[in-house]
């Protein structure tokens, strides 16, 4: 039996070549297409006529792109988040859809702490002074003094209620699902409501699914309960703030600063007013870079492709 397989996923086609063989000598006859962040709908249809299964990232699998895909049995997922997948479509079409959960904690883990400390501390800040000639020296803040916000308390936002907790910050936790009790005991994380949440974090970091309860989580209305000397972190997914609601809340001093790893629209549009932000850190969807983490879930993302595919013999 042979298949032919749309290669996708912009960290694993530059590495094809170390699974040509393996991926040949199971049958895969491997199609490979050019890829910057992701494909939409209208890249993907002409493509997947005659696809098998996927190895994607981010594409647009909507029911259009299902609809011109006859012979699609599996769409294996590099990494965690499938929002950019029609489930449901995907279930009417009979096609298997895989994922690697907990793909990425650590690193994403270690980014947000990063964006922390770098606001905290006033690193960008001074470097950028002093590179301009100046010696001014800015009060900042001890993360002992500060108060952090997690929205979502899943494998990531655990990972960074625990970094937080070991350099003394106090962690505040919101989420639609229960929080298990252990993990309160052992990070003392206070659970609250959302707005409360908002109101008293020095920094608010977002790890939540993108969904019909979280788009646009953050709005006009959420960036106004914060604190005027308050943070936004998002490593999630672009769509739950409101982008624009975002650089008012920047332009007129509503909130302080934020980091952004993730965006609405991938890559950031040369034109978009978020590029002037000088209080606003800009970074292109990498907080999940990780060596160890990657050679993982190559191997994962294929093994998950090459089981699917035979369950459908």
């Amino acid at each position: 039996m042979s298949w032919r397989v749309l290669i996708s996923a912009p960290y694993l086609v530059p590495a094809i070549e170390e699974f040509r063989t393996r991926l040949e000598a199971a049958g895969i006859e491997i199609v490979l297409t050019p890829v910057k962040q992701s494909l939409s709908e209208a890249e993907l249809v002409p493509l997947v006529k005659t696809i098998d299964g996927v190895i994607c990232g981010d594409d647009q699998f909507t029911e259009a792109v299902m609809n011109a895909a006859p012979r699609l049995k599996v769409i294996s997922k590099w990494g965690t988040g499938i929002d950019s997948i029609d489930l449901n479509a995907a279930g009417r079409h009979g096609i298997r859809v895989c994922n690697t959960p907990n793909a990425f904690t650590e690193a994403v883990a270690d980014t947000t702490l990063g964006y922390i400390l770098n606001f905290a501390r006033g690193l960008c800040e001074m470097d950028a002074a002093v590179r301009r000639g100046l010696w001014t020296k800015p009060k900042l803040m001890s993360l002992r003094e500060c108060t952090l916000g997690v929205v979502g308390v899943g494998n990531i936002g655990k990972a960074v209620a625990r970094r937080a907790r070991a350099f003394g910050i106090k962690v505040l936790g919101n989420d639609l699902a229960s929080i298990d009790t252990s993990f309160i005991s052992e990070t003392q994380l206070a659970v609250m409501e959302f707005d409360d949440l908002l109101q008293r974090a020095d920094f608010v970091s977002l790890h939540c699914d993108l969904n019909e309860t979280s788009f646009h989580l953050m709005g006009p209305g959420e960036f106004r309960r914060m604190k005027r000397s308050a943070y936004l972190v998002n490593t999630s997914r672009g769509p739950v703030v409101d982008e624009a609601s975002l650089v008012e809340a920047l332009d007129s001093g509503i909130i302080r600063g934020a980091a952004l790893d993730v965006f609405e629209v991938e890559p950031l549009p040369a034109d978009s007013p978020l590029r002037k932000q000088k209080n606003c850190l800009l970074a292109p969807h990498n907080a999940n870079s990780s060596r160890e983490a990657r050679e993982l879930i190559n191997e994962a993302t294929i093994n998950n492709l090459l089981s699917a595919l035979k369950e459908s013999e």
